[in-house]
């Protein structure tokens, strides 16, 4: 029973100081931004333009509408969006190391699982209203889209929609789970921040544009690597194929199963180490 009471006040205490911290909400605010100007805000632009998009794009006005919004709430998950969660999960608990307050948090009672498990459902609670908000501020968009071209609003089926979300979630929430493993192993913000970065942003998307077109046996291991795993979810839900990181090479189902493994291992990993290694 104690366990839990500290459990519960730890995961209360957590959400508080999170919803304190200004960086949190601008990397949220940043990464609709960025969800909005590229699925809706320039493809519209270059529509209204005149011109349909690049040539084999899948930009054009039927991605803009309300029967495609998931797939445009969900495309930047496995890179742009991917990167801002893994930056949460290390600001969360590498925070602690640079603010040297990991000591001061254990010595109140809670054990080193129980804080860290508390971060971890911080870190789930942030990346849930963060993918909400994504789908929330695309289904507007798209309404919007809609209206301005009088075409019909054709919505998604809600079962669509919550399994939309449940991947977006869960894709997110693997790249939280890998930042806060980086924070863990490194002790600190910086360098997990940037090593978490260049393998998103450069290192994956060099094996899958460079590497695996040459190498058989590299396109065969991007096919259980995080990233390509992501794409491929989020290109069987409806993301345009065009999008950085979107590239359906294995069925939506494995690459569900294999997103989820990589959560439970970077999760896993991180705790413990955590509650291996010394604090300080």
């Amino acid at each position: 029973m104690l366990d839990e009471l500290q459990g519960v006040r730890s995961v209360r205490a957590e959400l508080a100081k999170a919803a304190r911290r200004p960086s949190l909400w601008l990397l949220a605010a940043v990464a609709v931004v960025l969800s909005l100007t590229f699925a809706y805000l320039i493809p519209y632009a270059g529509f209204a333009g005149g011109t349909e998009g690049p040539p084999n794009s899948d930009r054009g006005l039927a991605a803009m509408l309300p029967a495609e919004f998931a797939g445009s709430a969900l495309a930047g998950t496995p890179v742009f969006v991917g990167a801002l969660a893994l930056v949460l999960g290390v600001l969360v608990v590498g925070g602690e190391y640079t603010t040297e307050t990991w000591k001061t948090l254990l010595a109140q009672g809670p054990s080193r699982l129980t804080v860290y498990g508390a971060k971890i459902v911080t870190v789930a609670v942030g990346v849930l209203a963060l993918t909400v908000s994504l789908f929330a501020t695309t289904a507007i968009a798209s309404a919007v889209v809609a209206a301005l071209e009088e075409q019909p609003m054709l919505w998604p089926s809600v079962s669509a929609i919550a399994t939309g979300l449940g991947a977006g979630w869960l894709i997110t929430m693997m790249w939280a789970a890998l930042g806060i493993a980086l924070a863990v192993a490194l002790r600190g913000v910086a360098l997990p921040i940037g090593l978490g970065l260049v393998w998103l942003l450069a290192v994956q998307n060099l094996i899958a544009s460079i590497a695996a077109p040459l190498v058989d046996w590299i396109a065969d291991l991007q096919k259980a690597l995080p990233g390509p795993n992501a794409g491929s979810l989020v290109a069987a839900l409806g993301a345009a194929a065009d999008t950085p990181g979107v590239s359906e090479i294995v069925g939506g189902g494995q690459a569900a199963l294999v997103v989820a493994g990589y959560l439970a291992a970077f999760a896993t990993i991180g705790g413990w180490l955590l509650s291996r290694r010394d604090i300080g």
